[in-house]
């Protein structure tokens, strides 16, 4: 790789799951990481990966205003961000009803405000340059929905909307966004780093008792590898006109490609309806 081509990249939640493997990837292939973690342990262990080229931010992301100064000072070390991965999230499941209404504002802190508030912290110096990469990690949760994980769907639906109409107000300054919709991986998603909402509605027992036992059952066997997602980040980045929305896996490419032909067909079904609300 050519100087010219290395990158800085900052990408949160760089201690396991789809962080890690595109922290790694980055790194092996001769760009600067900067990630954030969440203790002194894991910035040890993660600086450990390339010296002077891995560089780590404790940082607890829903403290929205710690974000900005907490990289500031580091690009006055290393210098400015290329491309930023909006990686750090989590999944709830649970059934609306049987959820709390704080977990709902836990899922959107984590999975959508702190996601805008490192986007707003890295902009400016992108807009500035005329450069720059914004990749959100998304789902195909915010795609297509699932029964019980309402919250997640809503979270992720709102960051694959952010991300959309990102796009388009900085596409004038050089700075491209991209949503990445990954179906099934095998990471810590649907196990220990999944919250979820204990059971109290008999009601539900049918619909959801089968879907979480599924889920828990497949969690570490999920077909898709973290590891080549990783490498489809990698040709992201350099790629001339990337993606603004990419799915990734064989599951979330046939999921989302049954919903957009069964939305295709309901509105045509009422295309008449939809068509008369306006003035005559």
């Amino acid at each position: 790789m050519s100087s010219t081509s290395r990158k800085t990249f900052l990408i949160t939640g760089v201690s396991s799951g789809f962080g890690r493997a595109f922290a790694e990837a980055a790194l092996n292939d001769g760009h600067s990481v900067i990630g954030t973690v969440r203790n002194e342990a894991a910035a040890q262990g993660f600086e450990a990966l390339a010296a002077g080229r891995a560089h780590a931010i404790v940082l607890d992301l829903t403290e929205f205003d710690a974000i900005a100064p907490a990289i500031d000072r580091m690009t006055d070390k290393v210098g400015p961000i290329d491309v930023l991965v909006n990686n750090a999230g989590y999944g709830h499941e649970g059934t609306l009803e049987e959820s709390p209404l704080a977990d709902l504002r836990r899922q959107f802190d984590i999975n959508v405000f702190a996601a805008v508030a490192t986007i707003k912290a890295v902009l400016p110096s992108m807009r500035t340059r005329r450069t720059g990469h914004i990749i959100n990690i998304t789902s195909m949760g915010g795609l297509i929905t699932l029964p019980g994980i309402s919250y997640y769907c809503g979270s992720k639906f709102a960051l694959e909307g952010i991300s959309e109409s990102l796009a388009k107000e900085v596409a004038g300054f050089g700075v491209k966004v991209t949503a990445i919709a990954p179906g099934s991986f095998r990471t810590d998603w649907a196990g220990r780093s999944m919250v979820r909402a204990g059971r109290s509605i008999a009601d539900y027992d049918t619909l959801f008792d089968p879907v979480r036992a599924a889920r828990e059952a497949k969690s570490g066997k999920q077909a898709g590898d973290p590891a080549k997602a990783a490498q489809v980040l990698l040709r992201l980045v350099e790629a001339a006109d990337p993606p603004v929305h990419l799915v990734l896996g064989n599951d979330a490419l046939k999921l989302v490609q049954d919903k957009l032909a069964a939305l295709g067909d309901e509105i045509a079904e009422w295309e008449s309806v939809s068509r008369s609300t306006d003035f005559d």
